[in-house]
Order: structure tokens, then C-alpha cells, then sequence
């Protein structure tokens, strides 16, 4: 089974949850500067001498695929730790099974698309 970890974090904590990732040799994420809203709804902010209501917030993404549900537990609280601050807006993290996967130069699929080629 492949499991697809998405986590959407605070972006000061893009250093933390790297290297707790890497603490626990995860060695594929991908990971993406996005822009977001939850329950926080923004600020608003004086631009040029007007208030101005700015929504959207900026946020990291990382993207994870795991091999087990072990793995996942351990990517989730690697994350869950490194990220989390007490305040709202620390951000949310999903995780889904995932159908197929494939190395594109190789045609590998599932667990062995995965595997580093070293």
C-alpha cells in the first residue's frame, strides 16, 4: 500500500519540519510554496494609506509518499511536531492511499517506484 502524506504548514516552519524529516531518513518530499486560508481569515493591513484585507496567507506544502501505515504514523508526528506552535493557523495535515505510482524513466511501479536508485 502507497500513502500520500500532504501537510500544509506555517512558513517559519519549513527548516523544522525539513529537518524532522530528515531525522527519520525520509528522503522524497516535495515541497511547495502555497498561499491559504483557514480558520484565521487573514489580517488586515495598511497599504499605501488604506486598510486592506489580505485573505490569503502564505504557506508550505510538503508532499510525502509512504510505503506502510508505520511510515505514515511517523511522518505524521514528525511533521505534527516540528510544526506545531499552540496558535491557530499552524496548518493541517491529510494523508490517502494512493493508486498507482510510477518511475517515469524505468516504468517501475508501486513500492519499487519509490525506492532510491543509489
Amino acid at each position: 500500500m502507497l500513502i500520500k502524506v500532504e501537510a500544509i504548514v506555517r512558513e517559519e516552519k519549513l527548516e523544522e519540519v525539513k529537518e524532522a524529516l530528515n531525522k527519520i531518513q525520509v528522503n522524497g518530499i516535495t515541497v511547495a510554496q502555497i498561499m491559504g486560508c483557514g480558520v484565521q481569515r487573514g489580517y488586515r493591513e495598511n497599504v499605501r494609506g488604506s486598510e486592506v484585507d489580505i485573505f490569503l496567507q502564505p504557506k508550505i506544502k510538503f508532499e510525502i509518499v509512504v510505503s506502510s501505515e508505520e511510515w505514515e504514523k511517523k511522518v505524521i508526528d514528525a511533521i505534527q511536531s516540528a510544526a506545531y506552535t499552540g496558535e491557530v493557523g499552524d496548518g493541517k495535515i491529510f494523508s490517502y492511499e494512493i493508486r498507482s505510482a510510477m518511475r517515469i524513466r524505468t516504468k517501475e511501479t508501486g513500492y519499487d517506484a519509490l525506492q532510491s536508485e543509489f
